[in-house]
């Protein structure tokens, strides 16, 4: 496919991680492979993931077409922006489309990007993660490259002011091992073992970052941060939940 608008993009995030000097830390790129399909999954702690978790792939010269809710394409800003890159819409009320134009994208020799958490963590731990990427890698015969990001939170992230302009942020890109599920095998058991390898991927991009202050709002609890404890913030996903239900049926 032609790629008019990937690369213009690519360039210009990397002249503006530049001007605002962001420090970053990749390591384990060379686990992604440089030829061929992949399913990229991510953890999910910030609006930016998809920015910084493709920007993890450029060292393997690779595009990571990202799976992202409809309303992002639905935007008169982001939504030209998704289309040209050739990201992929996910609506949760069809979600067989977008599945469909995955599966296709992976057998085409893609590298094909998701969020399993489906969701913002508030925690900024690794939540249940869904069992899409697994049965794509499965369908599809490819690996799954489990990635870890840390720092972009700061910059953007649910309940919290964006802080776009912020300069000198340190952002860890880690990217772990492939998994290479197979047909037949239990999704379920992949599913625990990518969940535990992400969780491991995370917890060690936040353990050697380069900031590791007390009582900020952007660490963990478990790390002394006053982010909200994976119980908390469980308790406010389901509020929220609740709450854009009953906006979604007027008159109850």
């Amino acid at each position: 496919m032609a790629e008019i608008v990937y690369p213009p993009v690519i360039a210009a995030a990397r002249t503006l991680f530049r001007v605002l000097d962001y420090r970053f830390h990749l390591e384990g790129t060379e686990h992604i492979p440089r030829t061929g399909g992949a399913v990229l999954v991510s953890n999910h702690i910030s609006y930016l993931d998809f920015i910084f978790a493709g920007f993890g792939a450029v060292p393997a010269k690779r595009l990571v077409r990202f799976m992202a809710k409809q309303d992002v394409f639905d935007h008169r800003v982001s939504g030209p922006l998704m289309r040209g890159m050739h990201h992929i819409p996910v609506d949760r009320g069809a979600g067989a489309g977008s599945y469909a134009t995955a599966l296709r994208m992976l057998k085409a020799g893609e590298v094909v990007g998701v969020f399993a958490e489906a969701t913002i963590s508030r925690s900024f731990t690794v939540k249940d993660i869904k069992n899409g990427a697994i049965r794509m890698a499965q369908a599809t015969k490819v690996p799954i490259i489990p990635v870890a990001l840390w720092g972009s939170q700061r910059l953007w992230t649910k309940g919290r002011k964006k802080q776009l302009l912020q300069r000198h942020v340190p952002i860890t890109i880690i990217v772990g091992e492939p998994m290479y599920p197979q047909r037949g095998e239990d999704v379920n058991q992949h599913v625990a073992d990518l969940h535990s390898r992400l969780s491991g991927l995370v917890d060690r991009a936040q353990r050697t970052y380069p900031e590791i202050p007390q009582g900020v709002w952007w660490q963990p609890a478990h790390l002394g941060g006053t982010a909200p404890t994976p119980e908390e913030a469980a308790a406010m996903d389901e509020a929220e939940a609740r709450a854009r239900a009953a906006k979604d049926q007027p008159g109850l």
